[in-house]
């Protein structure tokens, strides 16, 4: 029976407190098409009408008054307007977001044109001037995240640059004089597994990975990494535990941070922490096993990073969840696993060393007291 350590920060609130400590950093204006992924730090409005002028919605045939019709010309889209106002029985052939005349009443669709007026359109195919938005109108609030379809409508509204939140630059810094960076390690050696991992959670969160290390167990050295001001957030893993080669707690000391999470109730991953340094940044220290480094990421650094970037953390999902769990009370179980329509099934045979089960999930299972085979729990989506 593994001890209970009644002191540790449960989880959720170990996950709130992470996405509340920060608040989001300074803004910065960026061309259009790099503003996808980063949050709006300010609305953004309409430059002009959108559209800015009647267009037909389809190819056709620009018709005025009852018909029959009679062809006067060809407008198309790019191309001079149609000079003059259609009178009654007029029409123009037209292409798909050409200026419609004037005097136009409907834009008959090639497929199903009768111009000799015996059958009615249902629709007038015409999308009008300003219908989606008029010329100064808020097109998209603040804290908004920049989505491909949302970069293009700001885009329709004459956007060039826009006002986004600055990307949180991390320090990512592995401990361990056992660890090895490429290749196969040696007998008592082992690969960095959280230089991709967490690189890759650092980037989906908005943020940027500005320096990666390797770094002997050496307080000094480590202190050293704290203290530099060229990043707003420093991850540390591998020395957050009690162990002799642990420095984090030591040093955290020794800079005068101040520790706002210090041990996680949760299984893997307990031995984690979140701690605010003086001039306003910030250390994440994770695990050194794998897995429960990847749980203590999402617990603290995620939402630690999606509060300085200005966009709220990821929802999480609830769905019935099945599988053979031990939970041992008030400690929280976060276990792989996959999605199976409208349920999750455990991935068997997840430990903290190793991301087998991990890497081939959708999500984590947060497993609290209560919780029994089948019945519903958070998921965390991978």
């Amino acid at each position: 029976m593994p001890t209970i350590d009644r002191s540790a920060t449960p989880w959720r609130a170990a996950r709130r407190i992470a996405a509340e400590a920060a608040t989001a950093l300074p803004t910065e204006d960026v061309p259009l098409d790099r503003a996808v992924g980063r949050v709006l730090a300010a609305a953004v409005l309409a430059r002009s009408d959108l559209p800015g002028f009647d267009t037909a919605a389809m190819d056709g045939y620009a018709v005025s008054g009852a018909g029959p019709w009679q062809v006067a010309g060809r407008v198309l889209a790019g191309g001079p307007a149609w000079p003059r106002e259609l009178g009654p029985g007029q029409a123009v052939e037209i292409m798909t977001g050409a200026v419609v005349p004037a005097g136009t009443v409907a834009v008959l669709p090639y497929e199903t044109a009768d111009l000799s007026g015996r059958t009615a359109g249902t629709k007038p195919h015409i999308r009008r001037t300003g219908e989606d938005a008029r010329a100064g109108a808020e097109l998209v609030g603040a804290g908004r995240l920049v989505t491909p379809a949302l970069a293009g409508l700001l885009a329709q509204a004459g956007a060039d640059e826009v006002p986004v939140r600055r990307r949180p630059r991390v320090r990512l810094v592995v401990t361990g004089d056992e660890v090895t960076s490429a290749g196969v390690p040696a007998p008592g050696q082992v690969r960095d597994v959280f230089g991709p991992m967490v690189s890759a959670l650092v980037v989906a969160a908005g943020a940027v990975v500005a320096e990666r290390l390797l770094l002997r167990d050496d307080a000094g050295l480590l202190a050293d990494c704290l203290t530099r001001p060229d990043a707003d957030v420093v991850v540390v893993t591998g020395s957050s535990s009690a162990g002799a080669a642990d420095h984090l707690h030591r040093v955290l000391e020794k800079v005068g941070a101040r520790r706002l999470v210090d041990r996680v109730a949760c299984r893997p991953g307990g031995p984690q922490l979140l701690a605010a340094l003086p001039g306003g940044r910030w250390v994440a220290g994770l695990p050194g096993n794998p897995f429960a480094g990847l749980v203590a990421a999402v617990t603290v650094l995620q939402p630690l990073l999606c509060a300085l970037t200005g966009r709220s953390g990821p929802p999480l999902l609830r769905l019935p969840v099945r599988g053979e769990v031990v939970i041992t009370p008030p400690t929280t179980r976060l276990v792989p696993v996959r999605l199976a329509g409208d349920h999750a099934v455990v991935v068997p045979g997840s430990r903290p060393a190793s991301l087998a089960g991990a890497a081939t999930a959708d999500a984590l299972a947060v497993l609290e007291d209560g919780w029994t085979d089948g019945s519903p729990a958070d998921l965390v989506l991978l």
